[in-house]
């Protein structure tokens, strides 16, 4: 059995527990998550109002989701390109809707120099921009314009690149990872010779979305279209995937759009098809950002701290060597280097947290928070036995469970041999238990609903949630929703995306009128 002896070298300032800091979901959901982020170090306030600093621990989840999506896109036949971060004015100006639906967000560059006098720095009144620049909210417009030197034939589609690149909205109300002014980011930019080749596109792209939320982060998505309220502007057809988090709230975690010939129109972006006609391009979009790892929180954490699926964790295993006397430290030490070495040959990510300034309690409590999927602790007791204790960072939680009860399931003491071999599997539990965990969430929050009266009840008595309802209304009705519940609809969702119990014709929840099949709506950030 692991030793807990005390460190001489604790600090008196060390936390007494995970949740220390930590204010509880039950009490304050938003808190909670503002606090969570802060105490698993994954990113803090920056001094520029809106923005935010992606700290270490932070940036290799990110580093992680960004592979696992990257490797996805190569795979589908993308390349990557990197495109300017300013966009001219005037660029941004040849597509209507879609300089209209950013023009409230945008950062604009007028000068491009300072000029220091007495002392005070100010802006160069002699060194305003002939054309204002905008700070890229998104690429459309500067990548289109770039496309129609790269665009003549029909044999130079089509045309499949991706960027990782930063973006500026400049949103009013900020939350880290969830909304900032600045956030990191992919756009795919994709032109092709038919409108069916770049509609595959657009359904292709949001499957490999999908495919990284439920595989890679473990967080189950409803797939379907944007209405014609909430599309992508300058999008004809705007497809994206939903989550839930652990508040009933919806988050879209991705979007994939049909632009049709809009952007290449607006470039005069042309190709020579092959009965030798020119013919404007078909275009799409699809992009995802940083907002996942505030997903990634949300769906899976607790009030211990961050819980991470193993495929994202940038460490999978810390062990945590526990002694008394120098020569127990020597012993415990060795053997935690040891084991360490041997799981690494497992290609897994492992960390030996033998700090002498910090009881073996206080490691754990951190390493919690920090999400990392399981804890290895070798004591004395344990080196005579020849196993290790193994320390789960979640299980799936019963019915009635008490916090007890639940912490003596996560512990474990497996023979060395057998510990080690079997940790890779350990690995591929946790992540489809992740996975199942939440669908069982969504499931506990999500109703069918026929009408007005129990939507409203669902909402405002019930805490709310996924609710499947029929539709048939306008976009002004849409939005008279909006005011007197604060849903949306997340998505019309395709048909294999819908629960049995919700399949079929039905009537209008507002309106009364027929509706063919039911659609998405939630409370969503």
């Amino acid at each position: 059995m692991s030793d807990p002896q005390k460190n001489s070298g604790k600090s008196k300032n060390q936390p007494q527990s995970a949740s220390d800091g930590i204010t509880p979901r039950a009490v304050d959901y938003g808190q909670w998550y503002l606090d969570l982020v802060k105490r698993a170090d994954l990113a803090e306030h920056s001094p520029v109002r809106g923005c935010m600093v992606i700290k270490p621990h932070g940036y290799a989840v990110w580093e992680k989701l960004q592979r696992e999506m990257d490797d996805r896109f190569k795979a589908t036949g993308h390349v990557n390109a990197y495109f300017p971060l300013f966009i001219p004015l005037s660029f941004l100006a040849k597509e209507e809707e879609h300089a209209s639906g950013f023009a409230k967000e945008c950062a604009v560059v007028t000068h491009h120099r300072l000029k220091a006098v007495d002392g005070k720095v100010d802006v160069d009144p002699e060194s305003k921009l002939e054309e204002p620049l905008v700070v890229r909210p998104t690429s459309e417009t500067l990548i289109w314009a770039q496309y129609k030197n790269w665009i003549q034939s029909y044999r130079d589609l089509p045309l499949l690149i991706n960027q990782w690149a930063n973006v500026v909205r400049w949103e009013m109300r900020t939350r880290l990872f969830l909304r900032t002014a600045e956030f990191l980011w992919q756009e795919g930019h994709t032109a092709h010779a038919t409108e069916a080749e770049a509609r595959e596109e657009v359904t292709r792209m949001l499957d490999v979305y999908a495919d990284v939320a439920e595989n890679v982060m473990a967080v189950p998505v409803v797939r379907g279209r944007k209405t014609e309220g909430e599309r992508f502007a300058g999008a004809l057809d705007t497809q994206s995937i939903e989550g839930m988090m652990q508040d009933g709230k919806a988050l879209q975690m991705g979007t994939s759009h049909y632009l049709g010939q809009n952007f290449s129109k607006s470039a005069d972006v042309k190709f020579l098809n092959k009965d030798g006609q020119l013919e404007y391009v078909y275009a799409t979009s699809w992009g995802t950002s940083t907002r996942l790892i505030g997903a990634l929180i949300m769906t899976h954490s607790d009030d211990n701290g961050l819980v991470l699926p193993p495929k994202l964790a940038p460490i999978h295993v810390v062990v945590v060597p526990i002694y008394k006397t120098p020569e127990e430290q020597e012993a415990t030490r060795t053997e935690a280097h040891a084991v360490a070495a041997e799981l690494r040959t497992l290609g897994l990510s492992v960390k030996v947290d033998d700090r002498d300034d910090m009881q073996p309690g206080a490691k754990y409590y951190e390493w919690e928070r920090k999400g990392v999927p399981v804890r290895i602790e070798i004591g004395p007791r344990d080196l005579e036995k020849g196993s290790l204790c193994l320390v789960r960072r979640f299980v799936i939680e019963k019915d009635g469970e008490t916090e007890q009860e639940l912490r003596r399931r996560k512990k474990q003491f497996v023979p060395r041999a057998e510990a080690i071999a079997a940790m890779p599997g350990l690995m591929e539990t946790l992540q489809k238990e992740l996975l199942e965990r939440a669908r069982l969430l969504r499931d506990k929050r999500s109703r069918v609903i026929d009408t007005l009266e129990d939507f409203e009840a669902f909402f405002k008595k019930e805490g709310g949630g996924l609710a499947w309802v029929h539709w048939a209304g306008t976009r002004v009705e849409e939005d008279e929703m909006a005011k007197r519940f604060e849903t949306s609809i997340r998505c019309i969702p395709f048909p294999d995306q819908i629960p049995e119990a919700a399949r079929g014709e039905g009537t209008c929840i507002l309106t009364g009128k027929p509706s063919p099949q039911r659609v998405l709506m939630a409370k969503a950030y």
